[in-house]
């Protein structure tokens, strides 16, 4: 066999891929099985440094990714958390960068006053906050967002499986579904630029302004 055939059915496999054939699927978390996106692109970073609000993570947010939710993989639907074993749990996860203890007991809700740090509402000081398994859930949360632009964030696209792959399943039909909103409100309402995530303006994402009882609000 001359060395320009060999070569040649070297290359078979990507050529027919490139060119429609079947493609790779991958297999991770909820055992799901997806075809590669057919573009995926990397929008802008945080320019302004911003943070989003920590106190609406952990009264809204945190509740979603421990939340028990239909996930269609394949043909089927299970009950499944985005924080359990197997998933993005801590300690047993394959999901990837997002890292969730489920567990993780809610703090005093604090909101701090920049530049200094003061705690207002009789809350544990940031630096304390910033101790706790659930600041590692925020943390880790907010690492898998683009701030201010919840429908570029990975933190959507993947329960979503718009662009990207997530072996966990579609956890979301639309960024409308109910949960998927606390999410993208979220992303969407960063604090002001040169305040923390423990800002008072974070009472402007609560009915009422109240941080502590009131409801969450979305869009």
């Amino acid at each position: 066999m001359k060395r320009d055939e060999r070569r040649a059915r070297r290359l078979s496999l990507p050529a027919l891929t490139a060119l429609g054939g079947s493609a790779l699927v991958f297999v991770a978390c909820g055992g799901g099985a997806f075809d590669n996106a057919p573009n995926v692109q990397n929008p802008q970073g945080n320019a302004n440094g911003q943070a989003l609000s920590f106190a609406y993570f952990q009264r809204c947010v945190q509740p979603v990714l421990r939340k028990d939710l239909p996930v269609r993989i394949g043909n089927q639907t299970v009950i499944n958390s985005c924080a359990a074993s197997g998933c993005h749990d801590n300690a047993n996860g394959t999901g990837g960068a997002l890292r969730l203890t489920a567990g993780a007991p809610d703090v005093p809700i604090a909101l701090a006053s920049p530049p200094n740090g003061t705690v207002a509402n009789g809350g544990l000081a940031a630096a304390q906050i910033r101790q706790s398994e659930m600041y590692r859930n925020f943390y880790s949360a907010q690492g898998e967002a683009i701030i201010g632009a919840p429908l570029s964030s990975r933190l959507m696209l993947k329960p979503l499986v718009r662009t990207v792959l997530h072996g966990g399943g579609l956890v979301f039909d639309s960024d409308d579904n109910p949960d998927a909103k606390v999410i993208r409100y979220w992303i969407s309402r960063p604090m002001p630029a040169g305040q923390d995530e423990f800002s008072d303006a974070a009472q402007a994402l609560f009915a009422g302004g109240d941080v502590v009882n009131g409801a969450c609000l979305t869009d």
